[in-house]
């Protein structure tokens, strides 16, 4: 491998959702483009904004189309092709190896592990989200002293062939809540509010930090059980984060107290925090990040972030991600972003004789998916 060959060289995406199986009409594409979840301003559209001009530019070619070709010829050329062709061709021109995929965002809308590797011709695993886990405990019917052992045991079967867990704890509950492991009784009193709640209003939907942290702990036997890493959401998201509190900095205490248990933590996203994501994985043995999903939605400055997360970091703590949910386009642009970012900067230390050849290809196989094989249980070739 050289750094000449980084735009083919095959990446293992470490955290992604699957895609939409069905024909997508205006609304429902533009609606896939944004984070909010309102409507665009009247007289605006959500394809001003540089990741409808990155669809424009690099994906309109994909679908036979000439570069920057407007939106209504995007979405009437997608519709004539048809979904699954659509999804093939952007998936398999991605360039994967494998996806690591977490299933617990809206399920019923996308297409499953299976269906994701079809499409891709790639292997596909699941990641198991735990506030899906103990939601559906919840729904199900279970008592507050119960929930406990209830939660563990589905955590169990939902991971039995899986190869890692996620924590959304950000959106829940954010960061910067006491993540000590509670007491038997507190975690049983919390679950025992929880229940009365959703009887009461009808929403299953965990956001309490006693039990926020219970998951957090129980994850952490499950993942020392089947070497799992255990991923979790950094900075930006929907609407309902407050981006504040998503700094990975409040997980400072998480980090100290679970060094040497043998499980890796894994932080998405980071955008804005990826510089704090950067000093805690130097700092910490167990703690790896990635800048996936922003390398979509910021349009050309993808190489400046790229930039500063290599600022710091050891090359051997960061993983490639594309954050894909929902449009095939998504997965596409970010192997593209993630490649083109990674070569430009290293390709500039290589003309400031700050960087060998050598070393460039050493840092491309940790980035691209050395590393992800390094701390994720994948099966062999795969």
């Amino acid at each position: 491998m050289s750094i000449e060959s980084l735009l083919d060289v095959p990446l293992v995406d470490h955290h992604c959702h699957g895609v939409v199986p069905k024909d997508l009409q205006w609304g429902e594409f533009e609606d896939l483009i944004s984070e909010a979840f309102a409507a665009p301003a009247k007289g605006t559209s959500h394809w001003d904004k540089p990741t409808g001009l990155s669809i424009r530019r690099w994906c309109a070619p994909l679908l036979d189309l000439e570069p920057f070709t407007p939106p209504e010829a995007y979405i009437e050329r997608r519709l004539a092709l048809g979904a699954e062709e659509v999804n093939r061709r952007f998936l398999r021109a991605s360039g994967l190896e494998a996806l690591l995929i977490d299933t617990g965002n809206a399920p019923e809308r996308l297409a499953d592990v299976a269906a994701m590797a079809k499409l891709a011709e790639v292997p596909a695993h699941e990641v198991v989200r735990l506030e899906s886990v103990a939601e559906a405990v919840a729904s199900k019917g279970v008592s507050g002293a119960g929930f406990a052992d209830a939660f563990a045991e589905a955590l169990q079967a939902a991971s039995e062939r899986a190869v890692g867990l996620k924590s959304i704890l950000a959106y829940r509950a954010t960061l910067a809540i006491d993540t000590t492991a509670p007491s038997k009784g507190a975690v049983a009193d919390a679950a025992g509010r929880w229940l009365r709640e959703i009887e009461k209003t009808g929403e299953c939907r965990i956001t309490d930090p006693v039990l926020e942290a219970h998951l957090l702990w129980c994850a952490l036997e499950r993942a020392r059980e089947k070497g799992f890493p255990i991923q979790f959401h950094i900075g930006i998201g929907d609407p309902d984060i407050t981006l504040h509190a998503c700094d990975p900095s409040h997980l400072t205490a998480f980090f100290i107290a679970t060094e040497g248990l043998g499980v890796d933590l894994t932080l998405l996203h980071c955008y804005p925090f990826h510089r704090q994501a950067g000093l805690l994985s130097e700092n910490f043995p167990h703690v790896y990040f990635d800048v996936g999903f922003i390398l979509n939605w910021v349009g050309p400055s993808y190489a400046r972030i790229m930039g500063e997360a290599l600022e710091l970091a050891p090359f051997t703590k960061q993983l490639y991600s594309s954050d894909a949910f929902a449009l095939a386009e998504l997965y596409y642009l970010g192997a593209m972003r993630f490649r083109t970012a990674l070569k430009k900067n290293l390709d500039a230390w290589i003309g400031e004789e700050e960087l060998t050849a050598s070393d460039a290809d050493r840092i491309i196989e940790f980035i691209s998916r050395g590393n992800v094989k390094r701390i994720y249980p994948l099966p062999e070739g795969a």
